[in-house]
């Protein structure tokens, strides 16, 4: 499966559906968007793509999963990884905007007070900021990592204010929440005082966001992220594996096996990992 599979599955509208024939949606047509910034995509199929998330754009500046959707979500921080040039810079800056106003409910002081008064703290997890998947709600690890990476982006243009300090606060976020096993779960490294098994998916996303963070420090995680990628049978949670161990120059070669792509994230995923191990990772490129 290469770039032209994935443009033979524009929709007429120009944005990308999860399956084919099905409406089109903010996270495939994102991640096929990247797909063809990391190899010889077409011009106008990227135009049209790129048309298509401008217009579903909320007045809040952030962007719905779907057109149908009212809510402003996580998948905004996806759409600010598009490169800003093409997005435009007025769309572009909302987004970040939007991104930069977003933190998780835990760390609201009502939500503090709350839980000290409930015999809970918190610890060491309650401590930093993250990103929720929608506003209002807890903070994650998936929309934390990929928010820590569009913000990166941003700040290659916008090195004053407060971007380099939510940057370095999800990253602490991220460091709070390795499991004991050494990977990332979605949300909190254990519940109600049981350890929680990590994902290949997580761990993979969380590596990625951690790029530049010293070896020394993610020993345990790098670890669990090799053996996950040894055990791991899914393209998706493979495809962030291998993006997030890349990213701190660990290479790790496709299975003998081939795991079937279940939709159109899926192989732009697939994909987008094999470019990062060739060379070209746009997670990690200028916006």
């Amino acid at each position: 499966m290469d770039v032209a599979f994935i443009m033979s599955l524009q929709n007429h509208d120009g944005g990308w559906p999860y399956q084919k024939g099905g409406g089109s949606a903010t996270e495939p047509t994102v991640l096929a968007l990247l797909v063809q910034s990391a190899g010889s995509g077409d011009p106008q199929s990227t135009e049209r793509g790129v048309a298509w998330l401008r217009a579903t754009q909320r007045q809040d500046g952030g962007w719905p999963p779907r057109p149908q959707v009212s809510e402003s979500t996580w998948v905004t921080a996806l759409v600010a990884l598009v490169p800003r040039e093409a997005m435009g810079l007025s769309h572009h800056a909302k987004a970040i905007d939007w991104l930069m106003g977003q933190t998780g409910r835990e760390s609201s002081l009502a939500y503090r007070l709350r839980n000290k008064l409930l015999g809970d703290d918190g610890g060491v997890v309650g401590k930093h900021t993250g990103w929720p998947f929608f506003p209002g709600a807890a903070a994650w690890v998936t929309p934390t990592a990929i928010s820590i990476l569009a913000l990166e982006k941003a700040q290659r243009y916008q090195m004053a204010g407060e971007i380099p300090h939510r940057i370095e606060m999800g990253r602490q976020f991220l460091m709070d929440r390795i499991c004991k096993d050494g990977g990332w779960n979605y949300g909190r490294p254990d519940v109600l005082g049981v350890d929680a098994d990590s994902y290949p998916e997580t761990t993979g996303q969380a590596l990625l966001a951690l790029h530049g963070v010293p070896s020394s420090k993610l020993e345990k995680p790098l670890a669990a992220a090799r053996e996950q990628a040894r055990r791991c049978q899914s393209v998706e949670g493979l495809s962030w594996l291998q993006l997030g161990l890349q990213a701190h120059g660990i290479a790790v070669e496709d299975p003998p096996r081939v795991f079937p792509c279940r939709h159109v994230a899926d192989t732009s995923l697939r994909i987008l990992a094999r470019a990062a191990m060739g060379g070209r990772n746009p997670f990690l490129e200028s916006a």
